[in-house]
């Protein structure tokens, strides 16, 4: 392990105010969000939208990281060049995800674990070998009155630990993604409740396999009440819950959190990080950073719609989230910036 090398990465993808842009949706996931907008669901289109979104002019002044698909970093732009080629050369950071998805965890009914450890350690020499520089991994949670068990909460808390001293056995810095799904009826206490739980099963899984805390970003959900539940919380009281449970839980030598948006609307998220750092950001330990996938990109999908005319003012859209989200990272964004 060069721990050098590790922390370097990481501030890297937290400098100067920018974000990490999760472009790594699964063949499955993207083609779900096509044919919702009627987009043919083809290898050819999935490839044209993602250079539209890495060559979005710009977006390195935003983005200091892009997560790709296993599909996606061997992939080339238009005109034959690579996209890790084409990532790297604006100064961005090319990522990989590498879990293989969420599962049916054996003796738990409605509960999940991510699979994906069996060969990772060949399959993350490879992709250090195409260029990349981190990797995700993503845990899910589903919470209601009887769930999560400890039994789901560990189960994911272990993978994620062995994942993460897998990377930066070869080098990359580990995305540690552990995320409560918004679906359901939850309030906003039981999701913090459940988070704390996670965070701090998370912790002491890395502990125990030997991470390096500085060496790692945090990819945690923000604080919220399920989407199906009657009583929906502020900014304020969302920005306020979500940092009392990261101060109660993540330790100081991590550098950085970089929330997930996790379906939120692409305002709303942006909001809800504005609120965090204009009102605490002197106060925290670590940076409080985005990698939010469809907050980003949903906007510019629709606009595209698979149409190459469309382009520009995709890209636009794209630009105006992501500069929006680094504003957010200063406590800068204002409503205004919507117009």
């Amino acid at each position: 392990m060069n721990e050098q090398a590790l922390m370097a990465t990481a501030k890297a993808l937290l400098a100067n105010s920018k974000g990490i842009l999760a472009m790594d949706e699964s063949t499955n996931t993207c083609n779900k969000r096509f044919a919702a907008l009627g987009i043919p669901q083809t290898v050819d289109f999935r490839r044209a939208y993602r250079e539209l979104i890495i060559t979005t002019p710009d977006i390195e002044n935003y983005i200091s990281g892009l997560i790709l698909y296993d599909e996606t970093i061997r992939q080339q732009k238009k005109d034959g060049t690579p996209f890790i080629k084409a990532i790297l050369d604006a100064g961005m950071l090319p990522g990989i995800k590498v879990d293989l998805g969420a599962k049916d965890l054996a003796g738990h009914p409605d509960e999940k674990v991510t699979e994906g450890l069996d060969g990772l350690r060949d399959r993350l020499k490879e992709y250090v070998l195409m260029g990349a520089r981190f990797a995700k991994w993503r845990g899910v949670i589903t919470t209601n009155d009887i769930l999560p068990s400890m039994g789901c909460i560990a189960a994911n808390a272990q993978a994620l630990a062995r994942y993460a001293a897998l990377c930066q056995e070869v080098g990359l810095v580990p995305i540690v993604e552990m995320e409560l799904l918004m679906e359901g009826e939850h309030t906003i206490h039981q999701c913090a409740d459940v988070t704390e739980e996670s965070l701090r099963a998370v912790f002491k899984e890395l502990y125990l396999q030997n991470v390096m805390l500085e060496g790692i970003i945090l990819k945690p959900n923000m604080v919220l009440a399920g989407i199906s539940c009657t009583t929906q919380p502020t900014v304020r009281v969302v920005a306020n819950a979500t940092l009392k449970c990261l101060l109660r839980n993540v330790p100081a030598a991590v550098p950085g959190i970089a929330f997930l948006s996790g379906g939120q609307a692409a305002q709303l998220a942006t909001e809800r990080l504005n609120a965090m750092n204009s009102q605490h950001k002197l106060k925290l330990p670590w940076d409080l950073s985005f990698s939010f996938a469809r907050a980003i990109q949903q906007p510019a999908l629709e606009i595209w719609k698979g149409e190459e005319a469309n382009i520009p003012a995709a890209q636009q859209a794209l630009l105006h989230r992501a500069k929006s989200n680094t504003a957010a990272r200063k406590g800068e964004y204002t409503i205004e910036m919507e117009k």
